[in-house]
């Protein structure tokens, strides 16, 4: 279908942090979805839980350390990696998320506009999770303007905790991309990973 879009790079920000609000108000019955998907080239698990951090846990941060032994990432990396699994319920003490509907793949490359300034999202890998995850990503590889999250708070604001929990849903992302292109993302996901354990 995207074939058929005439799409822009900018467009009506409000609109579309009212159509990610949107999005996530549809909700599921578990975290997960019905058959795994991809997240870029990498593989992304999503078998059922009824718990949140299990989720988080077991289909997102353990695949990606369990691929970084297989890339052989920095054995530092991995050690404090399992540590911050082990720091997971605490970091997501409290937080008890309704199961929304994700994008789940959602930074700047992944959206769009239309001719009017309509917002389009595209290239998902859809689960249902937690929203903040969504809103977490948005912040990586540029961000978008105020605008849009402004609109998005108007709808859905951000829950307390968010700030921490930001930072966890962003190092699945990174890990991903240490993962799959090296550079400086193993540095930078270390770098995170030591801040999360700090406040755990």
């Amino acid at each position: 279908m995207l074939e058929y879009l005439e799409m822009r790079g900018n467009g009506d920000y409000a609109a579309l942090g009212r159509t990610l609000a949107l999005v996530h108000s549809v909700q599921g019955e578990f975290f997960g979805w019905r058959r795994d998907n991809y997240i870029g080239s990498t593989p992304q698990p999503n078998r059922r839980s009824p718990s949140w951090s299990d989720f988080w846990r077991d289909a997102r941060l353990r695949p990606q350390l369990e691929l970084g032994r297989k890339n052989k990432l920095d054995t530092g990396l991995l050690t404090k990696g399992e540590r911050l699994i082990e720091a997971l319920p605490r970091l997501l003490s409290g937080h008890a998320p309704a199961p929304s509907l994700l994008h789940g793949d959602l930074w700047s490359g992944n959206a769009g506009f239309l001719a009017d300034g309509a917002p389009v999202l595209f290239d998902p890998a859809a689960y249902w999770g937690d929203r903040e995850t969504d809103l977490a990503m948005t912040e990586l590889f540029g961000g978008f303007p105020p605008a849009f999250y402004s609109a998005y708070a108007e709808f859905a604001p951000p829950e307390r905790g968010y700030g921490t929990r930001k930072n966890l849903y962003k190092l699945y992302h990174v890990l991903n991309h240490a993962n799959l292109f090296g550079g400086s993302y193993p540095r930078q996901a270390e770098r995170m990973i030591d801040q999360l354990l700090a406040q755990a």
